[in-house]
Parts: C-alpha cells; sequence; structure tokens
C-alpha cells in the first residue's frame, strides 16, 4: 500500500506525513502535493538546457596554459590525452569518468525515467527508484574537472614565467552539472509508483 491509497500525502522538503487535504507542512511550511503534475516538464527543460551546455563544455578548452615561449590550450579530453602521455594513466581516467561517462550517464538515465513515467517500463518502480537515487548522488562528483581547474589557476601563477587559467569551458561545464543536479531535484519519484499501478490496471482488464 502507498501513501497515497492510504490517504496520507508526504512534504517533499522534510519527509513529513500528513493527512491527504492538508495544504502545508506545519513542520517547514512548504506547499503539500500528492504528486507534482508539472514535474516533468520541469525536468525535461532543465534536462535540455544541461545538454546545450554540455556540447560547447567538450568543443572548447577547459584550461589554458600560457609559458614564455607558448600558449596551450587543453579540452577535457584533451588534456586527459596528455596526462595519459605523461604517465598519469589514474588521474586521466579519474577525470574521463567525472567528466564524460557520469554526465552522459546521468543524461541516459534522467531521459530513461522521464520516458518511463510517460509510456510505463518493465523495469520495477523500487528499481527505478534506485536508478534515480544513484543518480542523484553521483551528480556532485561531475564537478571533479572544475575544481581540479580551480586549484591549478590558484597555484599556477608564476609571473610572466608560466600561469594557468580556465577556459571557457569551465564556465560551461559548471552550468551543464548545475542544470543535469536541477533536472534530478526536480523529478517526481512517486510518479514511478502510478505507472506501475496503471500497468497492473492495464493487465488485469486485458486479462
Amino acid at each position: 500500500m502507498t501513501a497515497r491509497e492510504a490517504g496520507l500525502v508526504a512534504c517533499r522538503r522534510c519527509a513529513r506525513v500528513w493527512p491527504m487535504g492538508t495544504e502545508r507542512c506545519a513542520r517547514c511550511g512548504s506547499h503539500l502535493q500528492s504528486r507534482d503534475t508539472g514535474s516533468l516538464s520541469r525536468v525535461w527543460a532543465l534536462w535540455i538546457a544541461g545538454v546545450i551546455c554540455y556540447i560547447p563544455a567538450n568543443i572548447y578548452p577547459m584550461l589554458i596554459t600560457q609559458t614564455l615561449l607558448s600558449t596551450s590550450n587543453s579540452t577535457i579530453v584533451g588534456g586527459a590525452v596528455e596526462l595519459i602521455h605523461h604517465g598519469s594513466i589514474g588521474v586521466a581516467l579519474i577525470i574521463l569518468a567525472a567528466s564524460v561517462l557520469i554526465p552522459m550517464g546521468k543524461f541516459l538515465a534522467i531521459a530513461y525515467l522521464a520516458i518511463s513515467v510517460r509510456r510505463g517500463s518493465d523495469v520495477s518502480a523500487a528499481r527505478r527508484h534506485h536508478l534515480y537515487e544513484v543518480v542523484e548522488f553521483i551528480g556532485r562528483w561531475s564537478m571533479i574537472d572544475v575544481f581540479v581547474v580551480a586549484i591549478l589557476s590558484s597555484l599556477v601563477q608564476l609571473s610572466v614565467v608560466a600561469s594557468i587559467h580556465p577556459g571557457s569551458a569551465a564556465l560551461t561545464f559548471a552550468l551543464s552539472v548545475i542544470f543535469t543536479m536541477l533536472s534530478a531535484q526536480a523529478f517526481d519519484t512517486r510518479l514511478f509508483w502510478d505507472t506501475k499501478d496503471q500497468g497492473q490496471n492495464q493487465r488485469n482488464d486485458t486479462t
């Protein structure tokens, strides 16, 4: 039995449960709503914004290194390849995982979860909810590339000898991560269980 079937509604901010029909949570004051009908619209809008920002984040330089003799620009993948050439394979793999694999996996996972709410899925609601929790948990680690750029920019400042500055991709990559995190947070996971109930009702009708 779900909370909705029991005549209860949970606060999405503090998780306190109240009787159905209660307008505001007495603990935190947030508006109570059994289902957020506009959740998917916000999820897709923020998801698209994250994808748009992720494209230039991989095209433009993430790091600009200036020395007395030359200036070099490094993209995310290009910087990882240079680290591999210098023998730092472990660091390169971490950057590739945090900056390429995790963001792409988050985009695919959020899109799948949103589509499954509309069209249904053979995967159980509990498993989809676990997938959502994984996406929300690992989202913060996508910022590791931005942290590396910020640390290098603050440490390597040797006047005219050598200096490191963040490229234009640092901003778009950070925006992509933020939009993706907001997209995941906008998801009303209670919709998974409604899809499960609808699927059961349709199977009962056919039998």
